[in-house]
């Protein structure tokens, strides 16, 4: 079996050419591209959307990410915002007709198209983000947003890219009493942003964080990561929103799960071009049984193959010319 063609797409998304949306398409298909958008309570006043656990293709729209709603006396908040902009315009008037109040406040967690390109649904100036997160939105996103469209066709129409217009240089926000802790970390990419709801104690972990789903790792630092993951087990949290997968009202499993999973992908990786296993042989290796339930278990390995083994090959193996 060979790596899919999904695989490496998934894996180098930004290197795909821009297609324009299908012609054939006509304006009955266009109107029938909902995103239904279906908060599901999780602790006083905040709401989590739940993505689609699988990858981004053309039967989901690209809504594979979990959203977060809160609600402040100030307005309302959201943490993410979906693939387009047309799941931006649909969780605005969704959030908006929840809380009763006007979205005041948009966080992007972190750089990648299934989080931030619903953006443009917003004004500018209310998007926030991390400096290194829309220094990497700036450098990438144009990549990113022509693999989407290439990827979701007509679910793209309108969305172009748009940078967070407020770079995050602090640790808390406060809105009319409710206070966000702001958490700048990295790992899944070079700049994640996590939230710590000081209310609730509800963690908003972004990618830092997969639950019951395996973890992506197209721009990720295993070191890093794990430095992350510590730092959030150690907040006084109570529950946790991850980036993927279903609510975690432990606020544990999901960094335990996250956790574990990356633990394993270093090793074997590591172990498998030591053996002198090819790339196709190394997306096959066996997933553990603790492990195996998560969803999308196989296809992310085979994603972190296309990620990491060209380095690991290069640093492990050494060139035939230089062995004397």
């Amino acid at each position: 079996m060979t790596l899919s063609r999904r695989a490496v797409l998934g894996g180098l998304i930004a290197s795909v050419p821009a297609t324009v949306p299908t012609a054939a398409m006509g304006a009955a298909t266009w109107a029938a591209l909902t995103y239904p958008i279906n908060p599901i309570p999780i602790a006083d006043g905040i709401w989590m959307v739940a993505g689609a656990d699988e990858p981004i293709q053309r039967d989901n729209g690209g809504a594979i990410a979990n959203i977060t709603i809160i609600a402040t006396p100030a307005g309302t908040v959201l943490v993410d915002s979906g693939p387009s902009l047309r799941y931006g315009e649909a969780l605005k008037t969704a959030a908006e007709q929840l809380t009763g109040r006007k979205v005041i406040r948009v966080y992007i967690t972190h750089l990648h198209p299934d989080h931030a390109m619903g953006l443009g649904a917003f004004p500018r100036e209310i998007v926030a983000a991390l400096p290194s997160t829309i220094a990497d939105i700036q450098r990438d996103g144009q990549g990113f947003s022509d693999g989407m469209y290439r990827l979701l066709d007509d679910w793209m129409r309108g969305t172009d890219l748009k940078l967070p217009g407020l770079p995050i240089h602090v640790d808390h926000e406060d809105f009319a009493g409710r206070t966000l802790r702001l958490m700048a970390l990295s790992g899944h990419s070079s700049a994640d942003l996590a939230i710590l709801d000081e209310q609730t104690g509800t963690l908003i972990g972004g990618d830092l964080l997969f639950h019951r789903r395996a973890p992506a790792t197209p721009t990720a630092d295993l070191s890093r990561w794990r430095e992350s993951l510590a730092m959030l087990e150690k907040l006084p949290h109570k529950c946790a929103v991850p980036g993927h997968g279903p609510f975690d009202p432990s606020g544990r499993e999901a960094i335990a799960q996250t956790r574990d999973w990356i633990d394993w992908l270093d090793t074997s990786l590591n172990d498998a071009v030591r053996s002198g296993l090819d790339m196709v042989e190394a997306g096959e290796l066996a997933i553990p049984a603790p492990l195996s339930v998560m969803a999308a278990g196989r296809y992310e390995l085979q994603r972190s193959v296309s990620h990491f083994y060209p380095a690991l090959e290069s640093r492990l193996l050494p060139r035939i010319d230089n062995v004397g």
